[in-house]
């Protein structure tokens, strides 16, 4: 069992920050593959940014350069640090973990952009 816990979520006028964080426990090997998606209503859920164990990033082109993905290996936690918030980051996001073979999803935190 696999549990993912969010927090950071919330309003933030645009241009401002928030800083979300993801804590993985339970059966966790090694966390290969930490990240962050999100989904705006009416939209499909889509990739953000990612970090594997080894430190590679990718990240969306809609956020890179504005968002900034880090991982603890020792606690097993991903974050994800957003500048410069834009409204159309408005969206519920969720962290995932791929770990031998299966993907784990958080319940996900809302974040909303005021103009």
């Amino acid at each position: 069992q696999v549990q993912l816990v969010e927090s950071g979520g919330g309003l933030v006028q645009a241009g401002g920050s928030l800083r979300l964080s993801c804590a993985a426990s339970g059966s966790i090997f090694r966390a290969f593959r930490m990240g962050w998606y999100r989904q705006a209503p009416g939209k499909q859920r889509e990739l953000v940014a990612s970090i594997t164990s080894g430190g590679m990033t990718n990240y969306a082109d809609s956020v890179r350069g504005r968002f900034s993905i880090s991982r603890d290996n020792a606690k097993t936690t991903v974050y994800l640090q957003m500048n410069s918030l834009k409204p159309e980051d408005t969206a519920a996001y969720y962290c995932n973990v791929f770990d031998r073979g299966a993907n784990y999803w958080g319940q996900g935190t809302q974040v909303t952009v005021s103009s």
